[in-house]
């Protein structure tokens, strides 16, 4: 085998909570992640020498400075790989958007290279060089349904979530993860999601009560910012979805449904100028 091709699928918060600010300025947080079904198409194949990363998007990098470049990287020299890496990235995931399109594809890289050399590497082991390539890399890795505590590198499974479609919208504008970060003043928070309620109503399957308690806490930095992520969650609610909220450190917002078909009518109803929109599901 001297190709192989991976579906690298994006992730959405169902909520997060940021803990305390760490003295390396990281921040503990406790979020339940889920992968849904949209994804980019990440190969990755045997060359001769060095590593080559092509993209169909423009704005991503080719060399070190594109995580995917960084997860070979690692690989060759953890490993001691004599051969090069070419890998192409298909993108769909929007960029940049709270969704870690750009870990999902690192994470693809770690799993082609260890298939394409015969590693024989156990999840465990591509974790552990996850955690070295950014905190969402290792979620990226094992995907589905999972509470994330640390910086997001401790991971319990979960429940599968599971027959929820998503409505997925990501505005047209640019939010910075390292502002949103450091603009949170943890000190006037006034609502923080009930993680375990959340959990409790996944293994329950009760969506009303997980939309209830989907919170994340991020939302006090960029909503004051970004008033079009409010009327994002707004009109997601307004057109039929059980809840709605931010992903990751944005600008990407979601709505939760339990009946497809009204989720394919919000999708319709949802088309504008000022933002991408995705009908998805989780997976």
């Amino acid at each position: 085998m001297d190709l192989i091709e991976i579906k690298a699928r994006a992730k959405i918060n169902l909520s997060l909570d940021v803990k305390a600010k760490r003295p390396d300025g990281y921040h503990d947080v406790c979020m339940v992640m889920q992968t849904i079904a949209l994804h980019d198409v990440v190969s990755v194949e045997k060359a001769e020498s060095g590593i080559e990363v092509m993209c169909n998007n423009p704005v991503i990098p080719s060399g070190n400075g594109n995580i995917a470049y960084r997860a070979a990287q690692i690989m060759i020299e953890k490993y001691g790989i004599d051969s090069g890496i070419k890998i192409n990235i298909d993108k769909r995931i929007p960029v940049a958007a709270g969704l870690a399109g750009g870990s999902s594809d690192a994470a693809a890289v770690l799993k082609g290279i260890n298939a394409l050399f015969s590693l024989g590497l156990e999840q465990h082991e591509l974790l552990d060089v996850g955690k070295c390539i950014g905190a969402d890399v290792p979620f990226c890795i094992k995907g589905g349904t999972v509470l994330a505590e640390g910086i997001g590198e401790i991971l319990t499974d979960l429940t599968p979530l599971s027959e929820v479609s998503i409505v997925l919208v990501t505005p047209k504008i640019n939010v910075s993860t390292a502002w949103v970060y450091k603009s949170l003043d943890l000190d006037v928070i006034q609502s923080r999601p009930d993680t375990y309620a959340i959990i409790n109503a996944i293994e329950k399957r009760d969506i009303d009560m997980l939309a209830k308690n989907m919170i994340n806490v991020l939302e006090t930095v960029t909503v004051p910012r970004y008033g079009i992520i409010e009327e994002i969650k707004t009109r997601l609610v307004d057109l039929g979805a059980a809840g709605s909220v931010m992903s990751g450190s944005g600008p990407s917002v979601f709505g939760v449904f339990s009946d497809a078909q009204k989720a394919k009518n919000a999708y319709g109803e949802m088309k504008d100028d000022r933002w991408d929109c995705f009908l998805t599901h989780v997976e």
